[in-house]
């Protein structure tokens, strides 16, 4: 075991999620030390420079790698920009943690896993609904056979309302199916196993402006995973109630459900009417699961521990999500193994 009690992270992408690592990584996770920031947008380093008191930030991510006091490095960059930025920390021979989805492209992500084992890093991809309380109590008591053998899987992931046209673009983000079911295809993979094929349908229903850079607003996928078992997830744009995150897995003896809509403890009950209010976001919602993955990615590094969510959990995520994105599109049902390079 690493004698050391802290890991030095210098951490790249200062956006929206960003922020909320730097402040984590450098407040709340006692065994990391935020040593060094970069990003593309100087006000935000400036920002996260003075707030938390980081010794070195930069516009350049090569200023992280070539840094010799940084151990390892945190990716929470736009996902068409993770190939280079994994390979210059790979090159570094730095630790790394990786946001989802591992790229857009397969090819990419084929070329980042290779430059993974190639070297020998370690490497941690970021999908924290396995950290959160919930979905990681279904995960034991499913092992333990609480509900005999899970036969179907369903998930359904609604934000409250779309991102920005640009962060939806899918060259950038590669689309809703890719960008946000994602998590929900990692869960699934998690519980069931392997995903032998796909079906989608999806439409642009709600946001007619996100049309504009090719993406669509709602999708429904069914899976059929290489045991013969079943699933189906739905996403969507616009939640608008709040942010609504849920999965269910039905086994021959039973059931297990996993997620939560009411926020706050409190109904408010008057004549004809009983009202609670709604999560509002994603931290609200996730905010402990971020903080438990990033604190259990620097103990691994520390401890030399293998990491719970490898590249190949990054790949093959990823190989489903594009299989349900050629389905959408085609209107055929899809193999995954047929996705080979994209």
């Amino acid at each position: 075991m690493n004698s050391r009690t802290k890991l030095n992270v210098g951490l790249i992408g200062l956006g929206r999620l960003g922020r909320i690592y730097a402040r984590d990584l450098a407040t709340r996770i006692p065994c990391t030390r935020l040593t060094a920031v970069a990003d593309v947008d100087s006000a935000a380093v400036d920002a996260v420079v003075r707030e938390f008191g980081v010794e070195r930030g930069s516009n350049d991510p090569a200023s992280v790698f070539s840094d010799p006091a940084v151990d390892a490095v945190v990716i929470v960059t736009p996902t068409s920009t993770h190939r280079e930025i994994v390979e210059g920390a790979v090159a570094a021979g730095k630790a790394i943690f990786c946001e989802k989805p591992l790229s857009i492209s397969l090819d990419e992500a084929l070329a980042i896993k290779g430059a993974v084992e190639r070297s020998g890093v370690f490497f941690q991809m970021g999908f924290m609904r396995r950290f959160d309380r919930g979905f990681a109590a279904a995960k034991r008591r499913l092992g333990e056979g609480a509900i005999g053998d899970a036969v179907v899987f369903k998930s359904t992931s609604r934000d409250p309302y779309r991102p920005s046209v640009e962060y939806a673009d899918p060259r950038s983000s590669g689309g809703l199916i890719i960008d946000m079911a994602i998590h929900d295809f990692d869960i699934a993979r998690w519980y069931m196993g392997d995903v032998a094929a796909v079906q989608a349908i999806g439409g642009l229903l709600a946001y007619p402006e996100l049309g504009t850079v090719g993406d669509i607003d709602n999708a429904v996928i069914s899976l059929i995973f290489t045991s013969g078992r079943l699933g189906v997830i739905d996403v969507t744009r616009n939640g608008i109630y709040g942010y609504d995150i849920m999965a269910e897995l039905l086994g021959t003896n039973g059931t297990l459900r996993v997620g939560y809509l009411r926020e706050t403890p409190l109904m408010v009950m008057t004549k004809g009417q009983v009202a609670h209010d709604t999560v509002p976001y994603f931290m609200e919602r996730f905010g402990e699961a971020y903080t438990a993955q990033l604190e259990n990615f620097a103990r691994n590094v520390l401890e030399q521990r293998e990491p719970p969510i490898t590249v190949d959990d990054g790949v093959e995520a990823l190989r489903v999500a594009l299989a349900a994105t050629r389905a959408q599109k085609t209107g055929e049902r899809v193999a995954v193994a047929a996705i080979q390079t994209v």
